[in-house]
């Protein structure tokens, strides 16, 4: 890289050395045990935080990359050896983190390394709270200087001088800078794999930023999601708050600014009054007693969002809550375009579904549809994915929706960050 790139750079984790020598890295094979006793040593950092405690982002990200799931990880995922197909990371892998969802860069940095990468992660440049805690526990654990071993034993007894040393800080750059193109095209450069989180503009902006001619790329675009309760089995289950709170973490908890966020409620059932009453009076119960904080031009922005559909839909109604928190509409016909004027922070859309679950095939059938969330039987959606449709990706839990796996957004991450070396 240029230095007066690199002067740009404010390193978080790593530094300048680290970044000018990452070509040169060894790829490492998937679920190496030095990487898995690396992540469950961060793991154990985080959870033992009082600071981390206080997200639940966080924690839920320290359960992801604790050994006890990456081995489960390992177990689904790792084919290495199997019919002479073997595998190693790709190389370098450059991931550009989304600005508005604080723990995105760690998963996005974790897929790579437990892909055997070495790793440039642009980070976000908001101040948030949840990236200083997870950056602080990967410095605190890289300075202690406990993750370095020789390569495989293997690989050893076949060199002919020292074998290669395997550093975990070596695989670790986590950068930010501001929009400058010339930075992206040198990252660019380095890549074997580049990761663009963040949405179209975000991806047509790196997009001008060349590959190599080797190299490939994974883009996560603007998509939306939406949850499907039936009202009757959710009327049976006993902790409502549970659910609520369950609800919260998929939604409020990222200002609904994740792509797995629901912006959309579909009931389903006969009692659907009923379980309507209930589940937005507990879900309030959570919002308020966490003192969820809505600024006011998210508020302003809610009330101009509910003008607005009234204006070009007509046929809703702006169902009566306590306050702004919450902000409900009622639309009475179902259409992919009902998202192009959504909103966040506690800003929902109301269908009444009733039985037919085909009635969801136009807005399941645009690309943009992500994750579709569900309290019931999740075997009612079954016709939808056989009719062809060409969105959804994830169907998951209530409460599940933020949960990462390597399978993410239509794609196998675990096959775009490796390579596979064939022995016939």
């Amino acid at each position: 890289m240029q230095q007066n790139s690199i002067d740009k750079l404010s390193f978080c984790v790593g530094n300048k050395e680290l970044l000018l020598n990452m070509q040169t890295v060894p790829a490492l094979e998937p679920f190496s045990d030095i990487v898995i006793e690396f992540l469950n040593a961060v793991s154990k950092e985080l959870l033992t935080d009082s600071e981390a405690k206080k997200y639940p982002d966080v924690v839920t990200l320290a359960f992801w990359m604790r050994r006890a799931s990456v081995e489960n990880l390992k177990k689904r995922f790792d084919k290495s050896d199997k019919d002479g197909l073997y595998r190693l990371g790709r190389g370098v892998a450059f991931h550009i983190a989304p600005s508005n969802v604080p723990v995105n860069y760690a998963y996005s940095l974790v897929t790579g390394l437990l892909c055997g990468n070495a790793n440039v992660v642009r980070i976000p440049s908001k101040d948030f709270e949840q990236v200083r805690i997870i950056n602080r526990a990967l410095n605190k654990v890289l300075d202690a200087g406990d993750y370095v071993k020789p390569m495989k034993a293997e690989v050893a007894a076949a060199a002919e001088s020292v074998a290669p040393v395997v550093d975990v800080r070596a695989y670790i750059v986590l950068v930010q800078y501001g929009h400058d193109k010339n930075i992206n095209d040198e990252l660019s450069e380095l890549a074997d794999v580049r990761a663009i989180w963040g949405g179209d503009a975000t991806i047509n902006e790196l997009r001008k930023s060349e590959l190599p001619s080797r190299a490939i790329e994974v883009t996560f675009a603007d998509r939306y999601s939406f949850a499907v309760i039936n009202a009757d089995d959710y009327l049976m289950m006993e902790n409502k708050a549970a659910v609520a709170r369950d609800f919260y973490n998929d939604t409020y908890l990222t200002d609904q600014n994740a792509c797995t966020s629901p912006r959309l409620v579909v009931w389903m059932g006969e009692n659907i009054s009923e379980a309507k009453e209930v589940f937005w009076t507990e879900l309030y119960k959570v919002v308020s007693a966490l003192n969820y904080d809505l600024g006011g031009a998210q508020a302003v922005s809610k009330l101009a969002s509910a003008y607005k559909l009234a204006a070009i839909k007509g046929d809703v109604k702006k169902e009566l809550m306590p306050d702004n928190l919450i902000v409900r509409m009622s639309i009475s016909e179902l259409t992919a375009d009902i998202m192009d004027i959504k909103d966040n922070s506690g800003y929902f859309f109301e269908y009444d579904c009733c039985r037919d679950i085909m009635e969801l095939r136009d807005i399941c059938n645009d690309k943009r549809c992500q994750t579709l969330s569900y309290i019931g039987d999740k075997e009612i959606f079954l016709p939808l994915i056989t009719a062809g449709i060409k969105g959804v990706d994830r169907i998951v839990p209530v409460g599940k929706t933020m949960d990462f796996d390597l399978i993410w957004d239509g794609y196998n991450l675990y096959e775009y960050f490796t390579r596979v070396v064939y022995m016939g």
